[in-house]
């Protein structure tokens, strides 16, 4: 699973099957493609579904439309700072009340430019588990210093926690990989001890061993962290699973590698697999949800059971896929 959710969101609790698609819709590679796309069960079930929720935003939101979808479902708090998912992770591992905030820490290469700062994917970093925990042995006396505890968790990711992350508005990797990062920091003024070490840890990361090493492999070096996921429960709530598809996965990858055509064969995966089923479900009498997330916004459809005389119109008159792009 990736640093947030990136699978359909099922309610076992409910009678309704409702299901989150991220990355339905992305930049302009995605528009100029999705004319061509044949997605028959998608316009199946749209054909007769029924705008339930809508979502706006921004494209320069810190929270993505689909981490709100997902929280919703979750029945997470969405504050300005977005949502606590490390907090969440750490509620089904230990259900006490929480006196810490919690964040997660990705190790990162930022590729730093005259007018630019540029995210890669930490997963691309190749970090293994004993490269990650080294990692994590150099860096941790420093942030504890300033009042933050590292834990490993896994190598492209880790748990912090402690005061300083009280209240910080973090931006989702699925906002910032592959993009110049600078509009997503934390605020200057509100995340002096963050921002301080971001620069502290790119000056003791620049000549350290750990990346001559990484060198001499030919990896690119580790001179960034990533904090996200920031946040504190102040209640309970309820934890629910979420199941993963290996098809929203590729979407989700395609998208933020700008690979269209690889974006095009995750649809129509996606077109045959989960949406074929969610349709069968559909006209078996069940009740089911899609929500569909691009840049910006979250559009949520249920599908309705036609009448005879909205079947005759149908067949004389289908309707097409609506324009995804130009509305998400």
């Amino acid at each position: 699973m990736s640093p947030t959710p990136t699978a359909s969101l099922s309610s076992p609790a409910s009678a309704l099957s409702a299901h989150t698609i991220a990355f339905a819709s992305a930049a302009e590679g995605a528009a100029a493609l999705w004319p061509t796309l044949q997605l028959p069960h998608l316009q199946q079930l749209l054909q007769h579904a029924a705008l339930v929720r809508s979502d706006r935003g921004e494209e320069t939101d810190f929270c993505p439309p689909h981490e709100r979808a997902w929280a919703r479902a979750l029945q997470l708090p969405v504050p300005d700072s977005g949502v606590p998912w490390a907090a969440w992770e750490q509620q089904a591992a230990d259900p006490a009340p929480q006196a810490n905030a919690w964040a997660w820490m990705s190790p990162c290469h930022w590729r730093i430019g005259a007018d630019t700062v540029h995210m890669t994917d930490p997963a691309e970093l190749g970090l293994d588990e004993d490269q990650s925990r080294a990692l994590l042995d150099i860096l941790a006396p420093w942030f504890a210093e300033d009042g933050i505890t590292l834990q490993y968790e896994r190598p492209d990711r880790w748990l912090a926690s402690g005061a300083p992350l009280d209240g910080l508005r973090t931006a989702s990797l699925d906002r910032v990989l592959g993009r110049d990062v600078r509009r997503w920091l934390p605020d200057a003024k509100t995340a002096r001890t963050v921002n301080r070490l971001h620069s502290e840890v790119q000056m003791l990361l620049y000549t350290h061993a750990f990346n001559d090493q990484r060198a001499a492999r030919g990896l690119a070096p580790v001179n960034a962290f990533w904090l996200h996921g920031a946040g504190r429960l102040q209640a309970p709530v309820p934890v629910q699973p979420l199941p993963d598809h290996p098809e929203l996965s590729a979407l989700r990858l395609a998208a933020l590698q700008e690979n269209w055509p690889a974006w095009g064969q995750a649809w129509q995966a996606l077109d045959a697999g989960l949406l074929r089923e969610l349709l069968a479900a559909h006209l078996r009498g069940a009740a089911v949800e899609l929500t569909l997330s691009g840049e910006r916004h979250a559009l949520t459809w249920r599908p309705q059971r036609p009448g005879a005389w909205q079947k005759v119109q149908n067949i004389f008159k289908p309707k097409g896929l609506p324009d995804l792009p130009s509305m998400l």
